[in-house]
């Protein structure tokens, strides 16, 4: 036998073989994907998260940040003063840790009992909370691992008019995560089944993850083979003896036939961006070291000025009409300053300057970009303003996975000259470094989310076409494997047939 006649040969038996396994596997994929189209996994975005805060009260005066414990003052990552159990509420978080200050005292809010992870929900509900909170450290909507700072969570049943499961933090007694009952229903034939969730028994789990990237690597082996096989069963030229191209007369084998020519190049890129999207071996990190986000903020601060007084923050947003249901403190450069949010997700910039309190709606960019030189030894070569999406920033709806990372515009773009060309977008409303890419991430970009999504801008722009067209390929792609499941067991059946003949 020929190199050429083994080739074949093999590709064809491991099409047939992966493709039995494969197809079921493929076909769940596909009718979950459809759903997730329209149906997200459970998250709590930052709309929602600022809409059931209550506005901040000016003629209660809480303490300033001096009030908060000299070790917490230190080194925190994050302050925002907030409203928690009703009563305004200092919440920092510094690295892995995360905590909540009394704004009246200063006191530790500490313990978070279930019944106040219940009035905590049902203040975010706006209607009954069930008594019962359950105290759970992980179950099958909160692998996040932006979760894993509040664990363990109480979960809550909520009724109202969007009855389902709150998770309530045991750290701040905050609702992190709202899943509605009609969403936990669609997630079992959508995004739960699609990452194959039953598998996974914790936000870390490599045993989960091999499992799925073996399982999409040897569906994308199954998709190239069929592609193959495909390609070299269809008479390009001339007919087969029955007159057509494909020489299947068998229904199921002809539909899987055509089919599969039709749908291939989606099937596969589907597929094999699936499989990019578990990012084996981290091949898509780059970025890890590139940029120094301690550096960015500079050193401590004092906090005897004005920005650091709520009270003081309060009666200028009055001033301007502005009311904000949460002050968050940042500091950049080791300067301090404080970003008022409201109920809408609007923001404003308060800093001090010759002595008084300046409100802006962005920050300065020249200013950024002096403090943007510290996140990197390498040379800054670009900073630009982007005031609509890229390629690679870019807002989704809710329902899609990242559709909970804050987009904003216009955002700040600092290109950096180090050896993986890493790319820093700022949000000019607070300051935050938003997203970082490099080279290999860039790559990962396109692999999978847009061979995924077809998540371009313009795509997005068109959401219906868009939609339209993936439910179109998905339903295709679902058809082929269906067709691939029927063939599949029929040769199951025939091939474990022939012994009980043989022994008959």
């Amino acid at each position: 036998m020929s190199l050429r006649s083994t080739a074949k040969r093999w590709t064809y038996l491991l099409h047939r073989w992966l493709g039995i396994g494969g197809c079921l596997l493929m076909l769940l994929w596909f009718v979950s994907g459809m759903v997730m189209l329209f149906i997200g996994y459970p998250k709590l975005t930052p709309g929602e998260r600022l809409a059931a805060l209550p506005v901040l009260d000016g003629t209660r005066v809480p303490q300033g940040l001096p009030v908060l414990p000299h070790a917490v003052q230190a080194e925190p990552e994050s302050v925002a003063l907030t409203t928690l159990r009703g009563e305004p509420a200092y919440v920092v978080r510094s690295g892995a840790n995360i905590g909540a200050w009394s704004a009246d005292t200063g006191h530790a809010l500490l313990p978070v009992s279930a019944q106040r992870a219940e009035l905590s929900a049902a203040a975010f509900a706006g209607g009954p909370a069930f008594p019962g909170a359950v105290r759970v450290d992980e179950d099958r909507w909160t692998h996040s691992r932006g979760l894993d700072a509040h664990r363990p969570l109480y979960k809550v049943e909520v009724g109202g008019h969007q009855p389902g499961s709150l998770y309530v933090s045991s750290r701040t007694g905050e609702v992190v995560l709202d899943a509605p009952y009609h969403q936990q229903r669609w997630n079992y034939v959508g995004a739960w089944l699609h990452w194959l969730y039953f598998l996974r028994m914790q936000s870390v789990d490599p045993v989960w993850t091999w499992v799925v990237i073996v399982l999409s690597a040897l569906c994308t082996v199954a998709a190239i083979s069929g592609i193959v096989v495909g390609v070299w069963r269809w008479r390009f030229r001339g007919r087969y003896r029955s007159g057509a191209k494909t020489p299947y007369v068998e229904p199921w084998m002809r539909w899987h036939h055509l089919v599969g020519l039709m749908a291939c190049a989606f099937v596969f890129t589907w597929i094999f961006s699936g499989l990019m999207s578990m990012n084996p071996l981290q091949v898509f990190s780059t970025t890890a070291g590139a940029v120094d986000a301690a550096r960015y903020r500079g050193a401590t601060v004092a906090l005897d000025t004005a920005v650091a007084q709520p009270q003081a923050l309060l009666a200028a947003a009055s001033s301007e009409g502005f009311a904000p249901v949460e002050i968050q403190w940042r500091r950049i450069g080791g300067e301090l300053f404080a970003v008022l949010l409201d109920g809408q997700g609007g923001t404003r910039i308060v800093s001090l300057a010759d002595g008084h309190l300046h409100i802006a709606r962005a920050l300065p960019t020249a200013w950024l970009q002096q403090h943007a030189l510290a996140m990197s030894t390498a040379p800054l070569r670009a900073f630009t303003i982007l005031r609509t999406p890229d390629a690679y920033f870019y807002p989704r709806a809710p329902e899609a996975m990242n559709g909970a990372a804050v987009r904003r515009f216009p955002v700040a773009v600092a290109d950096f000259g180090d050896a993986h060309a890493t790319r820093v977008y700022f949000d000019l409303a607070t300051g935050d470094p938003l997203l970082t890419l490099g080279h290999r991430e860039r790559v990962g970009r396109w692999l999978f989310y847009f061979l995924h999504s077809w998540d371009l801008p313009g795509m997005l722009r068109q959401e219906n076409t868009r939609l339209g067209v993936l439910l179109l390929l998905s339903v295709a792609g679902a058809g082929l494997c269906a067709t691939g499941v029927v063939i599949g067991t029929r040769r199951l059946r025939m091939k474990f047939a022939r012994p009980r003949q043989r022994r008959g």
